[in-house]
């Protein structure tokens, strides 16, 4: 039996025994080849099937070719913000980034690790107990390029560097209301109630001050 070639749009297709369409490939200058056996065909039947698929074969690539366009382009409109950010976004996100700077540049913070090395917790997995207290809800941490820093202000060297308990009490009331990074700036801004001091300078000498901050502060967002 000869190879029978059939060309449709510069896509060939080979019908005929293996041994005739492997000689029939010698030659070629393609930079692919599809290959389909039969097990059980007559010679016009292959030849049937070889004709068909030179018939589709322009359409699939161009149908694989327009998904792959397609799939390109719902990522970049995916990357792409569909609004351009206004100048107040973009101010916003500028005072934003000036204030994590001024927490993280503050040394207020201590990564797990760190706290595991002053507590004298394992060193086979320094993060637990650290991780278990924010989980209790008696401190909390700001996550920074993935990695969690804990307040040194909120642990007591006297008691070992554990939280400090009136932390826990001023996580309470605020709640949801201040995520990890707004208690950051909280603990680090002067506050009036506080005569101008800190919270964060006050958590140690007194406590209840603070906690008397936080309600207020609190009510005040309430109340507008």
């Amino acid at each position: 039996m000869r190879v029978l070639d059939y060309d449709v749009a510069g896509i060939s297709t080979l019908a005929g025994k293996p041994g005739e369409v492997s000689k029939g490939l010698d030659g070629s200058d393609a930079e692919q080849v599809v290959a389909v056996t039969i097990a059980h065909a007559t010679p016009r039947e292959a030849q049937a099937m070889a004709q068909t698929f030179a018939s589709i074969a322009e359409f699939v690539k161009t149908l694989v070719e327009t998904r792959h366009r397609e799939s390109l382009e719902a990522i970049v409109e995916a990357l792409v913000p569909k609004v351009p950010p206004t100048p107040n976004e973009l101010k916003e996100a500028a005072m934003l980034a000036r204030a994590r700077t001024a927490v993280i540049d503050s040394g207020d913070w201590m990564t797990a690790a760190e706290i595991a090395v002053a507590a004298g917790f394992s060193a086979s997995n320094p993060s637990a107990q650290p991780n278990k207290w924010k989980r209790d809800g008696a401190i909390f941490a700001i996550r920074h390029n993935g990695i969690d820093y804990f307040p040194s202000y909120g642990l007591d060297p006297q008691a070992g560097y554990r939280p400090r308990k009136p932390l826990a009490q001023i996580l309470r009331i605020f709640g949801e209301s201040k995520d990890s990074w707004g208690l950051s700036y909280w603990f680090m801004s002067a506050n009036s109630y506080l005569g101008g001091k800190t919270p964060r300078e006050l958590l140690a000498s007194a406590p209840e001050r603070v906690i008397a901050a936080a309600a207020d502060e609190c009510e005040g967002v309430l109340h507008g």
